[in-house]
């Protein structure tokens, strides 16, 4: 049964017709595999069991490292067979490394200063082929590996595209490859605790008009309760 389309949403494919894996993120997959053996990273997992196998999923997470992506991307292949696609700025993808890594696992560069309305395409881009979407709701890795002031754009996305939100907290990713690190540590341990997925409430607010910035600081409530309490800013 193909799911319905929310107002001025594009239409999916339906639940069971996963996009089939490009052979370039497979081999990504394959390498941050290897990267993590021979570097020696633990991983753990918490509630895997309970992703969706629906495609246009939009994944919300806090960031702490460039390592992120790539796992979490991993991990839900892993379990759901489904892409995960990054939305990334525009000179991270010029970076040798973790631009090919991004680039094999389908991520799209955005250039500073760019219309939000050319980033709402592209996001509503994947959603709409299928493939579940990225995004961190502050917008950038987190320098003092706490939550930060997080923007709109998440909720937006999700109220007008009709797609579920899962909140994902990650712990310790932070150590694996700090920012400014050159190459990752070895012997470190990263934590990825996956929430319920929801989608958010479209009640319209007393002028007519969604409350983004609440459902926003709801989206981060929900985050927050998925990290230890020294990662979770003000939202603890």
């Amino acid at each position: 049964m193909a799911r319905p389309s929310a107002p001025g949403s594009t239409a999916w494919p339906a639940t069971t017709d996963r996009p089939p894996l490009p052979v370039a993120f497979q081999l990504g997959n394959l390498g941050i595999r290897v990267a993590l053996f021979l570097f020696a990273v633990r991983v753990v997992v918490e509630g895997r069991e309970g992703l969706p196998d629906e495609p246009a999923v939009i994944l919300a997470s806090n960031h702490l490292s460039v390592v992120d992506p790539p796992l979490l991307s991993l991990l839900v292949a892993q379990a759901v067979g489904r892409r995960v696609r990054y939305m990334a700025k525009a000179e991270v993808m010029r970076m040798p490394l973790v631009g090919a890594v991004l680039r094999a696992y389908g991520g799209f560069g955005v250039r500073r200063g760019q219309a939000d309305r050319e980033a709402y395409r592209l996001a509503q881009a994947v959603l709409a082929g299928g493939d579940w979407l990225g995004l961190a709701p502050e917008g950038t890795r987190s320098r003092a590996a706490r939550l930060g002031e997080p923007k709109p754009g998440v909720v937006a996305l999700a109220l007008r595209s009709g797609a579920l939100v899962l909140p994902v907290g990650i712990a310790g990713s932070e150590r694996t490859w700090p920012i400014g690190a050159r190459l990752p540590r070895w012997g470190t341990t990263i934590t990825v605790r996956f929430g319920l997925p929801y989608r958010p409430n479209d009640a319209e607010s007393p002028d007519g008009r969604s409350d983004v910035a609440q459902q926003t600081e709801h989206l981060m409530e929900r985050i927050a309760a998925l990290l230890p309490a020294e990662y979770r800013g003000r939202f603890g």
